[in-house]
């Protein structure tokens, strides 16, 4: 082979070669005859959008604001691990608000089957009603009344005052007012030869010996009376 051949065979070799890169610089060439148009177009509009901000920008806010953001690094890191602490518990509890909810919902539904929501939302209303009606002094007396009432019915729930009070409110039932007469001095002595008569005279002489605590605020009398004979 000459030496002609050998340098066209080089020739050859070198323009195989050179040929991807000629390609490469071809599309670089093109992609940039495109991007210019595109970039001066964005150029322009990045200027206009950067007029609307440039009166409460300055270039030393976002100076500041580098610095302020460099200097915070601790509390942002702090925050994000606090932010990945309440997602792993929603994810945690997800299933039992999953579960939990539809339980609320039915309980509820239930209330206002019963009618509960209903007697709450009424009683909201009384109370509106009474503070409408009666000022904060009133209200203070009301509260007083009602703590001496509820001392009241502690009282009547002992079993001995229920049953007296139960034994009180039978007598109504037992009494013939039909067959009352006017009975004079001896009509009574006759009267008191009967068992009952005499029974109930003990019961008044009873009541009577109570009722004598009343004088002393119902604390009990400081002296004993002798016996009724």
């Amino acid at each position: 082979m000459t030496n002609e051949e050998l340098i066209l065979e080089r020739l050859d070799r070198i323009e195989a070669q050179l040929a991807p890169i000629t390609q490469t610089a071809s599309g670089i060439k093109e992609l940039r005859e495109d991007l210019i148009p595109l970039s001066g177009q964005a150029f322009r509009l990045l200027i206009r959008e950067l007029e609307d901000v440039e009166s409460g920008f300055q270039l030393e806010d976002l100076m500041v604001l580098t610095k302020r953001f460099l200097r915070s690094i601790k509390h942002i890191v702090f925050t994000l691990e606090q932010l990945e602490n309440i997602v792993d518990f929603v994810t945690t509890i997800e299933p039992l608000l999953k579960s939990a909810v539809p339980q609320a919902i039915n309980y509820l539904d239930d209330l206002e089957q019963r009618g509960v929501l209903r007697i709450i939302t009424s009683m909201l209303d009384v109370r509106a009603k009474i503070a409408a009606a009666y000022d904060p002094d009133d209200i203070d007396q009301i509260g007083d009344g009602a703590v001496a009432a509820l001392g009241l019915a502690k009282k009547l729930s002992d079993p001995k005052a229920s049953e007296f009070l139960e034994k009180i409110a039978e007598l109504p039932s037992k009494v013939d007012l039909s067959g009352a007469k006017p009975v004079g001095p001896f009509g009574m002595l006759s009267a008191l030869s009967s068992k009952e008569a005499r029974e109930g005279l003990g019961v008044l002489m009873q009541l009577t010996k109570a009722m004598g605590d009343l004088k002393n605020g119902g604390n009990g009398s400081k002296e004993v009376s002798e016996p009724i004979a």
